[in-house]
């Protein structure tokens, strides 16, 4: 449930860079990328313009733009060694763009995976995920059948990644089967005689199934690949399937078919590059041990078999098709679905970008096939293989109203900033309610319209829809409002510069993983800028040791009292943005839930320790402290917290405010850690 919503007046967030594509389709050029191997398979780099030849439609084009542009590891930093022994990991930097190398969105086929093969994959992701991901690659791991409410966005923190793989779960509504090959022989409880009969309607009630379940599993690589369109580095999607037919029993899915054709076209203009695996490995195409063979006449068990192998080459048909014509890799018959997984990095090493100038005919709306090849002998190259005669602009489809603009901004799986926001949402726990987020969306005040409305007054109109997710993917909660903001001379123009906060507070009623999606409109301009953050609540009701979401804020000292210093909050170091500068003090506060009491004073033995990252390194290391218990009420719930003054010479740029939390009651100490990004900024406040 979402509930108490208010709007308070703050400070503006620093704007987001976009990123020209990579692939373009305009009236006065075509750009298309390609990846040339030779026969080792590695990458060849040395190639020029007159090595490659560029046909469409069979008809060959001067190639009037060309480059190679190399997939640059980015300058990131190795994280050093943990400052206490068998301390967690530091947090992951965060990233600039300009940083970013590769940017993967890892599509789980839960509507088209068996439950043999949720498990492999499982594997393989986990994996995939602590070996081969470096720092640069802002990865995702997205379930086909959970919808926009997909549990988790890209990151660069493990952590998180592996929390999402362990939430990947069999789908029994979907059209994957518990083994990936169903048992040959006679339904249970059915005689010889019912063997012998055509199941023709079965058969197509479960044609229907697959292929809804096929055009389902389309549309959530279309709403990944729209979403992937603006974010930087080099993009790619994985989808992890035990197969995806185009044909039925007719032929040609004409359903299935175009859903592909578009698909692909979409992927092309987002210069999104699509990896297909195909989970089930090398499968047994012959008897297993869970086939009914004594129910067979005659032929029928070799016709049996027979159809086992041809449904099974022709569920590859669709795996196949999306990567040849993305200028992806098919992964197939390999059981070792990490190493595939590893392959698709490998893959990316860089690219080159062939243009030529089209003829007016090609703006038909026709289908036109692109090929490349390359001169030099003993060279294979891979390349996107079409494009429907449409320009770029024409192709996006542009939400008119304001629900289907508010929709189409929380539909993306990623935040899009033509209204820019910063989303913050900490955890915590009170004995009265329970667990909960308290959830801060910060809104820049200069991407807000305020027209004349009566005398000096001007007004904004901002709409606002929050939506909480759970696990399944379905909403459990939201929140549709329109507020009108009044203002007039040096408060509009403070709200100009400080933009605003909306604060939202939710209760927990289960522990579990939850995503909260925002969308902000304004409604004199339509401008809508969209911000998602993921939120895992631990089962803190059956005793789980945890740490809570840190409130980050500036405190400065403003007059000496007799009871002490006073403290007030600086505009820019508000919880929400966290924008700091050289020489000021921060106040950190948290939560230290459910510590356990020693054996001899009942109390609990808790020592914390703070830490602070730039670029990946450890900047700030405090020693461990004991935390003050006996002056505490609730030994459950402990307050920690405390003042970090910044150094007058730390560099500007992105930080990361890290607490360890070590419970020492028993021989072997239980450790967790929390964390919080900060920014510190040029200059004085």
């Amino acid at each position: 449930m979402l509930a108490r919503a208010t709007i308070l007046l703050l400070v503006a967030a620093a704007a987001v860079r976009a990123q020209e594509p990579v692939i373009r389709i305009s009236v006065t050029l075509v750009q298309v990328d390609a990846v040339v191997i030779d026969g080792r398979g590695r990458p060849v780099t040395d190639l020029r313009a007159e090595d490659f030849e560029l046909l469409q439609d069979g008809r060959p084009q001067k190639i009037t733009s060309f480059s190679y542009v190399p997939v640059a590891a980015p300058a990131v930093a190795i994280q050093p060694k943990p400052a206490i022994l068998d301390a967690p990991p530091g947090p992951p930097p965060v990233l600039r763009p300009e940083q970013v190398r590769r940017t993967i969105a890892i599509v789980i086929d839960d509507l088209g995976l068996s439950f043999e093969s949720i498990g492999f994959a499982r594997d393989a992701l986990k994996k995939f995920i602590n070996e081969r991901v470096q720092p640069g690659d802002l990865v995702a791991i997205v379930r086909s059948g959970s919808g926009m409410g997909s549990l988790q966005g890209f990151t660069t923190d493990r952590r998180l990644l592996q929390s999402a793989v362990e939430r990947v779960q069999w789908n029994p509504m979907g059209r994957g089967e518990v083994s990936p090959f169903r048992p040959l022989g006679p339904a249970e409880g059915a005689g010889e005689e019912a063997e012998t009969e055509e199941p023709e309607e079965a058969d197509q009630i479960d044609e229907l199934r697959r292929e809804i379940f096929s055009v389902g599993t389309l549309g959530a690589l279309d709403w990944v690949i729209r979403g992937l369109r603006d974010l930087p580095g080099r993009k790619s999607v994985v989808l992890v399937s035990d197969g995806l037919r185009i044909h039925d029993q007719q032929g040609y899915s004409d359903r299935v078919l175009s859903s592909m054709e578009r698909l692909v076209d979409l992927a092309n203009r987002a210069s999104v590059v699509v990896y297909t695996l195909d989970a089930r490995g090398l499968p047994t195409l012959g008897m297993t041990a869970a086939d009914r063979a004594p129910g067979f006449r005659g032929d029928r068990l070799s016709e049996q078999l027979r159809g086992r192998r041809n449904e099974y080459f022709d569920s590859q048909d669709g795996l196949q098709y999306l990567a040849e014509q993305t200028g992806g890799l098919f992964f197939r018959d390999s059981n070792d679905l990490a190493g595939s997984l590893g392959r698709v990095l490998e893959d990316q090493q860089g690219y080159y970008l062939l243009g030529y100038s089209p003829s007016e005919a090609t703006f038909n709306r026709a289908w036109h096939k692109i090929e490349v090849k390359v001169k030099r002998p003993g060279l294979r190259v891979r390349s996107r293989n079409g494009f429907y005669g449409v320009v770029d602009e024409q192709a996006r489809s542009v939400p008119r109203t304001r629900n289907e603009q508010l929709l189409a901004a929380l539909d993306s799986p990623f935040a899009s900033g033509g209204v820019r926001l910063r989303l913050t949402s900490l955890f915590g726990n009170k004995a009265r309610i329970g667990s909960y987020v308290h959830s801060l969306l910060h809104i820049n005040g200069g991407d807000l319209t305020f027209v004349p409305d009566t005398e000096d007054w001007k007004k904004a109109v901002v709409d606002i829809l929050v939506v909480n997710f759970g696990e399944s993917g379905a909403s459990i909660g939201e929140s549709d409002r329109t507020y009108t903001i009044r203002m007039r001379g040096a408060s509009l123009e403070k709200a100009r510069a400080n933009g605003f906060i909306y604060s939202i507070h939710h209760p927990i009623r289960k522990p579990g993983a939850y995503q909260l999606r925002t969308a902000v409109r304004d409604a004199a301009s339509g401008r809508v800028g969209s911000a998602t953050q993921f939120i895992e609540a631990p089962d803190v009701a059956k005793g789980r040791f945890a740490v809570s979401g840190i409130f980050l804020q500036t405190s400065a000292p403003q007059t000496e009292t007799g009871e002490g210093p006073a403290y007030q909050t600086s505009p820019r170091g508000n919880p929400a943005v966290r924008t700091f500068h050289p020489g000021q003090q921060m106040l950190y506060v948290y939560q230290v839930l459910n510590p356990r009491l020693a054996r001899d004073s009942r109390r609990p033995v808790v020592e914390t320790q703070t830490r602070v990252f730039h670029n990946g390194r450890a900047v700030f290391a405090s020693p461990p402290q004991p935390l003050d218990a006996p002056t505490q009420g609730d030994l459950t719930r402990l307050v920690a917290g405390g003042h970090l003054k910044l150094g007058n010479s730390m560099k500007p740029g992105e930080y990361v405010l890290q607490v360890l939390v070590t419970d020492r009651t028993s021989r072997k100490p239980r450790q967790i850690t929390q964390w919080i990004d900060f920014q510190v900024a040029e200059g004085a406040p």
